[in-house]
């Protein structure tokens, strides 16, 4: 059998429900995650996804999916492209 090592780490509660309510979906532990970070991290040699600070049009685009009543609904690709 491998040997293991422990890792702690302090997250918010609620940041802890919604993602392990996540990886259960996914049908993933937090282990099997962390794992996956990591095997990753060490192929692609760092994070494997971009890391960066978002425009103010992507935080509002975020904050917008995070309410959606306040999003604009369109009933055709058509529509939509004559609001551009």
């Amino acid at each position: 059998m491998a040997k293991t090592e422990m890792i702690r780490a302090r997250v918010e509660p609620d940041l802890k429900v919604q993602a392990e309510r996540v990886l259960r979906e996914l049908g993933l532990s937090a282990t099997e995650a962390i794992t996956l970070f990591y095997k990753q991290v060490v192929l692609r040699q760092g994070v494997p996804f971009d890391v960066s600070i978002p425009n103010a049009e992507t935080v509002e685009a975020l904050r917008q999916a995070r309410e959606p009543d306040e999003l604009t609904e369109y009933s055709s690709l058509d529509e939509l492209k004559a609001t551009l």
